[in-house]
């Protein structure tokens, strides 16, 4: 019997040299391994093809683009007009319920799936790098999680979507520079006025020496009223000489 599946095994390694046609040993087992425990799509569940990770190009291809990088006045810059001192807003997609994103983003801050998000990052990171309006940040800031909140997480869901976007830019990550000292509750269902006073002073800048002279992208899932972004910015624009600009996955 062990020379019967021996020589499956062998006879499969056989057929996947010659569709390479190069002996590239590392692709090789891969490739075998993939045979038994294919790579799937996040999303739609589909086997991934070479050069494809996490997410399908079909599933990438259907997620609603806004371009906003690509406009200094646009939805999400608006937001914050009057209310704190930035250079730039953005987020990559529209938020719409049922719709893929939406699943996506359960994955990545319910169901344990850190990959998700740092593929979702590495897609924004890629439109930022060719935007001239962020092609010249140089650290990301991930809003943090409360200890509490990211213990129970196990991660913050926000570092996942800064490490992909660091990778796709060639940038650094400050993850633990900025540190919110209040656990506050769920915004899901707060007005925008209390959306504020639920986050307001929440957010502390330890080191702002790190931060001098940058020009820095803080970075959240989603947007929605802005205040959460807005709060944890207010603890940031004072560092001397910085350069503030704001990325989401999403708009609300």
């Amino acid at each position: 019997m062990a020379y019967f599946f021996g020589g499956i095994i062998y006879s499969l390694i056989f057929l996947l040299i010659l569709a390479n046609k190069q002996f590239d040993m590392p692709n090789l087992f891969s490739d075998f391994f993939q045979l038994f425990y294919p790579n799937t799509c996040a999303s739609c569940g589909q086997r991934l093809v070479t050069n494809e990770q996490i997410i399908c190009t079909h599933c990438l291809a259907d997620l609603p683009r806004t371009n906003f990088h690509n406009q200094h006045d646009n939805p999400v810059s608006q937001i914050f007009w009057g209310r704190v001192n930035i250079q730039n807003a953005t987020a990559l997609f529209r938020f719409q319920k049922g719709s893929r994103f939406q699943e996506l983003l359960h994955l990545l801050k319910y169901k344990g799936r850190k990959d998700v998000g740092v593929e979702l990052g590495r897609q924004l990171g890629f439109e930022l790098k060719k935007s001239d309006l962020y092609k010249n940040i140089e650290v990301v800031i991930p809003v943090p999680l409360h200890p509490k909140r990211q213990h129970k997480r196990g991660y913050n869901q926000s570092e996942c979507i800064a490490n992909g976007i660091a990778e796709s830019m060639g940038i650094a990550v400050q993850a633990n520079n900025v540190v919110r000292n209040v656990s506050t509750q769920t915004q899901t269902k707060k007005s925008r006025i209390e959306r504020w006073q639920n986050v307001e002073s929440i957010f502390e800048l330890k080191e702002p020496q790190k931060l001098e002279n940058k020009n820095a992208l803080l970075v959240d899932d989603v947007v929605t009223t802005g205040a959460t972004l807005e709060a944890c910015a207010q603890s940031i624009i004072n560092t001397e000489g910085i350069k503030l600009s704001i990325a989401a996955l999403a708009l609300a």
